[in-house]
């Protein structure tokens, strides 16, 4: 299953939402989900949205997944390339790799922007409310 995450903040910290769309091997799209969660920074709402992608995937049975992304910082961190400094991400990313220790496998890619435009519409309409 691919899984393509966004997050974004208007202002950095200001109103800020996630976008996550699942995809399945035959290119058909199975789900997209969308939150606005308040006031964020733009880290903070990626890793809510990769939350809300393993949670998903763990309620509905998907237990192998790319999750794509266009934050580098996100991807490194999960893959273990970078540390967690930032006192706010860091309970995000215990929770996240609590969630994917619960999948059979789970690989994170970084993707440029332009390869994430429906994951990026659904957290710019989540932020528009």
């Amino acid at each position: 299953m691919i899984v393509n995450i966004d997050g974004g903040s208007r202002g950095n910290p200001g109103p800020a939402g996630f976008g996550v769309r699942f995809v399945g091997p035959d290119g058909a799209v199975v789900a997209e989900v969308s939150e606005a969660i308040g006031v964020a920074t733009n880290n903070v709402a990626e890793y809510r949205g990769l939350l809300a992608a393993l949670r998903y995937a763990l309620e509905h049975g998907y237990d192998d997944l790319t999750v794509r992304s266009d934050s580098l910082l996100l991807v490194c961190q999960m893959r273990g390339e970078y540390k967690v400094k930032n006192p706010g991400l860091q309970p995000l990313h215990a929770e996240a790799r609590r969630l994917a220790a619960g999948l059979r496998r789970v690989r994170y890619e970084h993707v440029r922007r332009e390869f994430n435009t429906h994951a990026d519409r659904l957290a710019n309409e989540a932020m528009d409310g």
